[in-house]
């Protein structure tokens, strides 16, 4: 098969050289100058550009038509709602402007096409066209970041909620380990040099606040309609704890602590039984079953969102958002840091 690919291969450029001979020597029966392009060459090359032109505009509007319904469902957090609306708004206004500068670009080329008996117009300057250029982008830019500044502002204030929930999301290469505050709702205190085979987030064993604080791994669940606050740490490299259908990403920093809080509006359950998820999770599993792999549910995911080394791509970790009810009855089955010490001695 790959020596028959390959004398295709060899027949064809040969085929291809024959032909660029015979081009070759028409041009010897042409008359005038060969270089010279005339009207015809010009109107040619003028509705080849506008048919080009429609055939890229269609291709475009195909390419949404095709992969729309492949991108993430409706927002799980309540500042995720804020984002997408400023992301489409940015979408309409980037794909109105994309689809008009086009469709001008490829008419005037087939509009203005060279003729001999025209004679382009020479325009150093003109002060009005610079006004409209940089006044219409500069007023677009502005509406855009105002209003950006204003909801980072409001997801990322630091008003006290004193019915919030902290959880911690430690970072190293190449997983996840959630900590949840105790009764006490305050994290115990860290110290890089306490890690060890029993101690994997660096709790300060002298610290008493830390006795009650509950280690997770493989999945921490949430409750819908309480404000979450994250506090993030990483041992080794910077990470990124990032959870898209909640519209959240932030960077874990070795040597600090970066924070961010967000509210889920949706559970996991509810999250399932949407149309939208419901056809996405069917078009993933159909890709899976051609595989030969097991059908997969809806999850949401916390994942390292840089590139950290040679298992990034296996950093995940499961989110489930469920009733406050729940979400009690699985944190009162989960041991606290004491407790574990204990049963390990």
């Amino acid at each position: 098969m790959k020596l028959l690919i390959l004398i295709g291969l060899v027949l064809l450029i040969i085929a291809v050289h024959q032909l660029m001979r015979v081009v070759e020597l028409s041009r010897q029966f042409k008359k005038g100058n060969e270089w010279s392009v005339s009207d015809s060459d010009n109107a040619f090359n003028g509705r080849a550009m506008l048919l080009f032109g429609f055939a890229f505009l269609a291709f475009f509007f195909w390419q949404i038509n095709r992969w729309g319904d492949n991108s993430l469902p409706g927002a799980a957090s309540v500042h995720g709602l804020k984002i997408d609306t400023l992301w489409d708004y940015n979408i309409y206004l980037i794909s109105f402007v994309f689809v008009l500068t086009n469709a001008v670009l490829f008419y005037f080329s087939y509009k203005y096409r060279g003729t001999k008996d025209t004679k382009a117009t020479f325009l150093a300057h003109d002060n009005r066209l610079e006004m409209l250029w940089t006044i219409v982008p500069a007023v677009v830019l502005a509406f855009i970041i105002i209003f950006g500044l204003k909801y980072w502002n409001e997801i990322t204030s630091r008003n006290a909620n004193p019915d919030k929930i902290t959880i911690e999301l430690y970072a190293k290469q190449f997983d996840w380990t959630a900590r949840y505050a105790g009764k006490d709702k305050t994290l115990g205190s860290t110290d890089y040099r306490q890690i060890d085979g029993g101690n994997s987030v660096g709790l300060d064993t002298l610290d008493a606040t830390g006795y009650d604080d509950i280690i997770v791994k493989n999945e921490f669940h949430i409750p819908v309609g309480k404000e979450i606050q994250f506090k993030m740490r990483s041992r080794d490299v910077i990470h990124s704890a990032y959870m898209p259908h909640f519209r959240a990403q932030m960077n874990c920093v070795p040597g600090m602590v970066t924070e961010f809080k967000f509210t889920p509006n949706k559970t996991t359950a509810e999250m399932r039984k949407d149309p939208y998820v419901i056809q996405l999770m069917a078009g993933i599993n159909e890709v899976r079953a051609k595989k030969g792999e097991e059908p997969v549910e809806f999850d949401y995911q916390l994942v390292c969102n840089k590139i950290c080394g040679s298992s990034h791509y296996n950093m995940g970790m499961i989110i489930v958002v469920e009733s406050e009810k729940d979400y009690n009855a699985w944190l009162a089955k989960q041991k606290a840091v004491k407790t574990l010490a204990a049963k390990a001695e």
